[in-house]
């Protein structure tokens, strides 16, 4: 596997970790969100991270497209290579999810 592949590989473990790991919409935007009961800070809804989550998908595909494309081989994909590819996407998201919503923290 080349450079560029273990690039678009690194990516995406970073990309699909990144709705996790903040509170801020994509690691840069701050969003004014209402704080739950009892608690100090506020966090995003789960949904806004499947959201960017799915952003996230389509962003390093579009990165991983652009440089097959340069390397000069790019071969047309079906469904199935984008069922595989999400798939993969989420489960790279696991050790965000495990830390924002499995770690008790005190």
């Amino acid at each position: 596997m080349s450079a560029a592949g273990w690039f678009i590989v690194l990516l995406a473990l970073v990309g699909a970790n990144l709705p996790f790991l903040n509170q801020r919409l994509f690691g840069f935007v701050p969003v004014p969100f209402p704080a739950a009961a009892g608690r100090k800070t506020p966090r995003k809804s789960a949904w806004l991270r499947i959201g960017e989550l799915i952003v996230l998908y389509f962003v390093v595909g579009t990165l991983g497209f652009m440089l097959e494309a340069r390397a000069g081989n790019r071969f047309e994909q079906e469904w199935q290579f984008y069922a595989i590819t999400f798939s993969l996407f989420v489960v790279f998201a696991f050790p965000g999810f495990t830390y924002q919503y499995l770690v008790k923290r005190r």
